[in-house]
């Protein structure tokens, strides 16, 4: 059980480049063997700045997920450089201006499910979970609300928060200040599937 604890932190604490590689080798084959380690098939984070002068949406879906089914941890980490905008230079602004995000690549959240959740039986759940936020180089507790729903052989996870930009010292140059709303609505889904190694 030592194993099952341990491997979600230490996984976010290594560079992407061998992020999974760390896993495998920490604790890999107790979590598998015990089909408790769930990873994104695939994700969706999505934000939204609304503000009388202009709307903003952007979309990213190169996000990944790690869930541990029995110590309910869970792991996210989002590319910064990975949201697409629908103008370039929306894109731009985002990235080198606000984002520092050569600086700050990645968004990172890592907690708890505070909830009981049975993995193995069908069903959609309230979950909730607090842990660590960091954006733009700002870590903070944070609790996040969502819905879970377990199908036959994956996890569904919808969440909706929103993030305030002074609470991760982001600053907006103030000619453009009128168009970027101080709260950022942020929405997810993340689609969970088993664990499997692949052969060597």
């Amino acid at each position: 059980m030592m194993y099952q604890s341990v491997s979600l932190r230490v996984l976010w604490l290594y560079k992407p480049s061998f992020l999974w590689t760390v896993l495998f080798c920490i604790g890999a084959s107790v979590l598998t063997q015990a089909q408790n380690l769930y990873t994104s098939s695939s994700s969706e984070v999505k934000f939204f700045s609304s503000t009388p002068l202009e709307d903003i949406e952007a979309i990213n879906k190169a996000s990944q997920s790690m869930l541990n089914g029995v110590t309910k941890e869970i792991a996210v980490k989002v590319p910064v450089k990975s949201f697409v905008f629908p103008k370039s230079l929306m894109q731009e602004h985002f990235n080198e201006n606000y984002m520092e995000s050569d600086k700050y690549p990645y968004a990172i959240f890592k907690g708890k499910i505070n909830e009981a959740i049975d993995f193995t039986k069908p069903g959609t759940y309230d979950v909730s979970a607090t842990g660590k936020l960091n954006i733009h180089g700002v870590e903070r507790d944070q609790t996040l609300k969502g819905k879970l729903t377990v199908q036959s052989g994956k996890a569904l996870l919808d969440a909706a928060f929103d993030v305030l930009l002074v609470d991760h010292k982001i600053k907006v140059p103030e000619v453009v200040f009128a168009k970027i709303a101080e709260k950022i609505a942020v929405t997810t889904h993340f689609v969970y599937v088993p664990y499997e190694k692949k052969a060597q």
